[in-house]
Order: C-alpha cells, then sequence, then structure tokens
C-alpha cells in the first residue's frame, strides 16, 4: 500500500467515525454498537498510522518502503508513548 494510499484510508475511517458518532447522537445505533465500532477504528487507524511511519522511516534510512507491513492490533495497540 503506497503513502497515499494509507492517507486515503485514514481519512475515510475518520469520516466513518464522525458519521457514528453522529449517528449515535440521532439515536440510529446503540451506544454499545458505536463503542464497539469506534474501538475497531481506532484500531485499524493505529495501524494505519505505524504503517505509514515504517513506509516513512524506512525511505529515510535509504530502505525500501514496500517492505513495510501492518503489524497486528495487539503489537500497535501496546505500544508506549
Amino acid at each position: 500500500m503506497r503513502d497515499d494510499e494509507i492517507l486515503t484510508r485514514i481519512s475515510a475511517l475518520v469520516d466513518e467515525e464522525h458519521g457514528l458518532r453522529g449517528r449515535l447522537t440521532a439515536g440510529d445505533v446503540t451506544t454499545d454498537e458505536e463503542h464497539a465500532r469506534i474501538k475497531e477504528l481506532e484500531t485499524a487507524l493505529d495501524q494505519c498510522w505505524d504503517l505509514l511511519r515504517q513506509r516513512r522511516a524506512r525511505r529515510s534510512a535509504g530502505e525500501d518502503p514496500d517492505s513495510a507491513a501492518v503489524r497486528p492490533p495487539g503489537e500497535v495497540e501496546n505500544y508506549r508513548q
């Protein structure tokens, strides 16, 4: 996945998150449904940002950015800031 594709995916996930919050306000989804999907969206966003950082770091180091890979949710969710 190229950088622009990752950024497009990030934008789509953020749009979905905003739409979901609006649907909750409108009563179209339950709080439990919203929380479950938000958690999935947050995980997918973390994976996308991680992949983008990996690609940029590899490119900066003179390596092939296409060798970067999506890491499992358990790995990206447990990073320490």
